[in-house]
């Protein structure tokens, strides 16, 4: 159950046949996913296609399913030595690599475990304050950093769109202890959400070493809702340029943006 009381999350264990996957995205090698689906269930979410690969959650709505890949923390031990170079791996792509299942079954971590024992780059992307568990193995990483992504710094807004995700406090707080234990930290504003810049701004900036911006990418999946909550102006691609142009001047040398 998420942390608003959302509806429960059916959970199953699969076995899969690789743990590393080719990455597309620039400068970075490889990903690992170590669950299908997501229980933080945010609206706008390109990573909805991913029902269409659950073994046994073809047909439900994202945010209700998750499939653990049990298997996965062996079959890296496997892959890991037969790489004939090191690398840098992301973790997630298509799933929050720290959302509740991990507390559970503890698959990133195992994962992060053997990744910093072979020397390999790490690169993370999280909603959750339970990415602070693992700072003990991060610390001995070759090359790490952790990301939040932290798309507004309004909590309705958040109550709306990320309905079973930690709260934008929570983030801040996780962003902060991360940072002080030494591990590089950067937030991933995007999609920017209806936003208060400046307060976005305010809450960060002292806890980050870099800061990634995007727009909203695939607003036809939540444009009714946008309107239904007055938040149609957040549509616009003026909104994108203006508020884009915004965080990338208060934020400076620490800021760029994914697309121009």
């Amino acid at each position: 159950m998420g942390p608003d009381g959302g509806s429960r999350v059916d959970i199953t264990e699969i076995e899969v046949r690789s743990a590393l996957s080719v990455s597309r995205i620039p400068g970075v090698q490889y990903t690992i996913n170590p669950y299908v689906g997501c229980e933080h269930g945010c609206r706008y979410c390109y990573a909805c296609f991913m029902s269409r690969y659950s073994r046994h959650h073809k047909d439900a709505p994202w945010g209700s399913f998750v499939e653990a890949k049990v298997n996965l923390v062996d079959l890296l031990a496997r892959e890991l030595p037969r790489k004939r170079k090191r690398s840098t791996v992301f973790l997630s792509s298509v799933c929050d690599p720290y959302q509740p299942a991990e507390e559970r079954y503890r698959l990133t971590r195992g994962c992060l475990e053997l990744l910093a024992a072979h020397g390999w780059g790490i690169e993370i992307l999280t909603r959750s304050p339970l990415a602070g568990r693992d700072v003990d193995v991060l610390r001995g990483a070759a090359v790490v950093s952790v990301g939040f992504s932290i798309p507004t710094d309004n909590e309705r807004v958040r109550q709306v769109l990320e309905p079973n995700s930690p709260t934008i406090a929570q983030r801040v707080e996780a962003l902060k202890e991360v940072r002080e234990s030494g591990v590089s930290t950067w937030v991933f504003v995007a999609p920017m959400l209806p936003m208060d810049p400046l307060r976005l701004y305010a809450m960060i900036h002292p806890h980050v070493d870099s800061v990634l911006v995007d727009g909203l990418n695939y607003s036809f999946r939540v444009k009714e809702i946008f309107h239904r909550n007055g938040w149609g102006y957040a549509l616009s691609g003026q909104y994108a340029h203006r508020t884009g142009r915004k965080l990338l001047d208060l934020f400076g040398e620490k800021a760029r943006q994914v697309c121009a």
